[in-house]
């Protein structure tokens, strides 16, 4: 089985996109147009978080279009920059979108692996958050399949990734979702969006990495007071390789 994951696309459906960096609705239309030339295809693609910025019904129409275009299911869940209503709304058709009342959050039990998407958005805010109702709904999902290899995406990092700007805005409630993670060996992978660059740790007993942006990247800024400028440094897709019950993870860079 082949996840891509691709995240933070910031579409928006104003023409001039961002000031400096260029038309996010663009590249998310080049990153749609790498996917389907991957070979193999992908089985199935997740996006993580910030699809949309600011997150309008226009916004949002234009990220379906994008989407519609890509040959294998697409996964999506929110990030700090979404809008859970508009999201719903512009996507009513996918059931999954309906399977918790409050949040975005949901199982796909379809493919050879697992997959659990995870709302972690604080709406007004740009960390996220695991409260005891997003944890308790967690932990009682991977309960009830604890022998079957699962894949979690979420947008923001459970964990401090050593990038002061990225570790002031994650997700608050990490050390308790991490305890939780510890509990259950058969998580293969936890993929997140949200530091706008690639990341890999072992973290719990699993691996959690992140992915760089469709547009553009925050600079590597490990030390407090750099300036956090965007910057146009190569956009891609993170791919994940399960096969021979091994999991694979490479980087495609997108043209």
């Amino acid at each position: 089985m082949l996840i891509a994951q691709i995240t933070d696309c910031h579409v928006t459906a104003r023409s001039n996109g961002h000031p400096r960096l260029g038309d996010t609705a663009v590249f998310v239309a080049q990153a749609v147009d790498h996917l389907n030339t991957l070979r193999p295809q992908p089985d199935v693609v997740i996006a993580t978080g910030d699809l949309c910025d600011p997150g309008d019904v226009e916004d949002y129409a234009v990220l379906r279009a994008a989407l519609a275009r890509i040959h294998a299911p697409v996964y999506l869940i929110p990030g700090n920059h979404d809008h859970r209503d508009r999201m719903r709304a512009t996507f009513h058709d996918h059931a999954w979108l309906r399977q918790d009342p409050t949040f975005l959050h949901y199982v796909i039990d379809d493919f050879p692996v697992r997959l659990i998407g995870l709302d972690t958005i604080v709406p007004g805010e740009d960390g996220g958050s695991l409260c005891e109702d997003r944890l308790r709904w967690i932990s009682d999902r991977l309960d009830r399949e604890r022998h079957r290899p699962t894949f979690i995406f979420m947008h923001h990092p459970p964990v401090q990734i050593g990038m002061p700007f990225i570790d002031d805005l994650n997700c608050r409630g990490g050390e308790a979702f991490g305890q939780i993670v510890a509990r259950h060996p058969q998580i293969l992978a936890i993929a997140c969006g949200h530091v706008h660059r690639p990341v890999n740790l072992a973290w719990c007993g699993t691996l959690l990495n992140t992915c760089p942006s469709t547009c553009y990247q925050f600079p590597l800024a490990m030390e407090r007071d750099v300036p956090i400028v965007p910057r146009a440094e190569p956009r891609a897709c993170r791919l994940y390789l399960w096969q021979n019950a091994r999991l694979v993870s490479h980087l495609s860079y997108i043209p």
